[in-house]
């Protein structure tokens, strides 16, 4: 892949790049400090000062598995792109590469080396290319986590996320209308399919809420759909965009992430 540009923040990096027929592809390389992996135990994942630590500590690098995105959500930039494909199981691969050469570290020594599946795309949506991709990558690396985000294809296979990989649901609304207009791709799981899921990871699932509406968040709902025993919960912020601003958000209704 070919660097088209990148931008440089406190704790990392996020590249624009450029498959060989090209289109283009999102990659992040970010760092924090190792204390932050215990979000669970301390029930939140707010640092606790303004040292960032280095990818000595915890080193993830986010990979896009498609450029562009079919999904559509209504504050994502990616699905405003006019083409989108699924990427190749090497073109996955080289985003990992690209950002290890060019820190010269070696990843087995790190504390947490983690692989996000949440740039561009839908992993679920090109699978095969996806599982290949983190078979060559634990066969480079004996210190790394795959951490897979997903909408909820329905029809998905989660019999494979087991270890040291860990699934992360986008749920965004717990309402099933509002979190169709939000994700609109029409064969998704609902809410209640998505909290039957149980996986064998060494880590419980994610549910992700990126929350638009202030009203759109109840707790017991949440513990009535989304097990405590089995998911986690974590509320991000919207990352502002055109497209989101044309939807009307704002930067949603967290600054940080919490953990219930």
């Amino acid at each position: 892949m070919e660097l088209i540009t990148s931008k440089k923040f406190k704790n990392g990096e996020v590249f624009a790049m450029k498959t060989s027929d090209g289109y283009l592809v999102e990659l992040t390389d970010t760092f924090l400090p190792s204390y932050t992996k215990d979000a669970i135990g301390s029930k939140q994942n707010f640092l606790t000062s303004t040292k960032l630590g280095s990818r000595a500590d915890r080193w993830m690098i986010g990979v896009s598995c498609m450029s562009g995105c079919p999904v559509h959500c209504k504050f994502c930039a990616t699905g405003s792109m006019k083409k989108w494909r699924a990427l190749t199981a090497q073109e996955i691969v080289e985003q990992v590469e690209y950002v290890i050469e060019l820190n010269s570290q070696n990843p087995n020594n790190c504390f947490e080396f983690k692989i996000n599946y949440t740039r561009m795309g839908e992993p679920f949506l090109c699978i095969d290319a996806v599982k290949e991709a983190i078979a060559i990558i634990d066969s480079k690396f004996s210190n790394v986590h795959h951490y897979i985000s997903t909408v909820g294809i329905k029809g998905s296979d989660f019999s494979w996320i087991k270890d040291n990989i860990t699934l992360q649901v986008s749920v965004h609304s717990l309402d099933e209308s509002r979190r169709d207009n939000l994700i609109p791709i029409t064969n998704k799981m609902s809410l209640k399919e998505l909290g039957s899921i149980r996986t064998g990871s060494n880590l419980k699932t994610t549910v992700n809420l990126t929350l638009v509406d202030y009203e759109d968040f109840d707790i017991n709902l949440l513990k009535e759909y989304f097990d405590p025993e089995f998911f986690f919960i974590k509320l991000s912020p919207i990352n502002v965009n055109a497209v989101s601003e044309a939807n009307g958000m704002g930067d949603g209704i967290v600054e940080g992430v919490s953990i219930i």
